[in-house]
């Protein structure tokens, strides 16, 4: 199911902080819903397969702790593998770990499967992948498991004051 929300003004979808970041900053988007299988074990693939796009369009969020324990947000497709070592070398940074589940939930206000880098609780340093720039739009979560935002790739980094950088093995 895919909504516009240029041509909407109500949703039937529950609103998300990343939803509302968009539509406040004006940005063009749209939403898309699908039926989340919980027994899914990969929330970024899943939603690429049910939304008949190509996984290389779909990113996930992946939250990182540096080595100065400050919390970074990697974008990356969801058919990749984020780069410890490149994420931490585009941070600014020594090393990288994925960080505690806790924390990313804590920190974004989103729960894992739903991490959106829209609207997060705690802006975090944003890095995405540069592979971004190879598509007109791009699918992140809209902050819920079976709910994505499609939108420019420029339009996410301006909305996160991200950077663009290889950060995929």
């Amino acid at each position: 199911m895919t909504r516009n929300c240029l041509t909407c003004w109500r949703y039937e979808v529950e609103m998300t902080p990343g939803i509302n970041a968009a539509k406040k900053n004006k940005i063009a988007h749209t939403i898309h819903e699908y039926s989340h299988d919980e027994s899914s074990e990969s929330y970024g693939l899943e939603a690429a397969e049910k939304m008949g796009v190509p996984a290389e369009r779909v990113f996930k969020t992946l939250v990182v702790i540096l080595d100065n324990k400050a919390l970074a947000v990697g974008v990356i497709p969801v058919s990749s593998k984020l780069s410890m070592k490149l994420i931490a070398k585009a941070a600014a940074a020594k090393k990288a770990s994925m960080a505690d589940k806790s924390d990313v939930e804590r920190s974004t206000g989103y729960v894992i499967g739903g991490v959106s880098p829209l609207g997060q609780k705690k802006r975090l340093n944003t890095i995405i992948d540069s592979s971004a720039k190879s598509y007109s739009t791009i699918y992140v979560s809209a902050g819920r498991r079976g709910l994505e935002i499609e939108l420019n790739p420029d339009d996410l980094t301006e909305l996160t004051n991200g950077v663009l950088a290889e950060i995929c093995q």
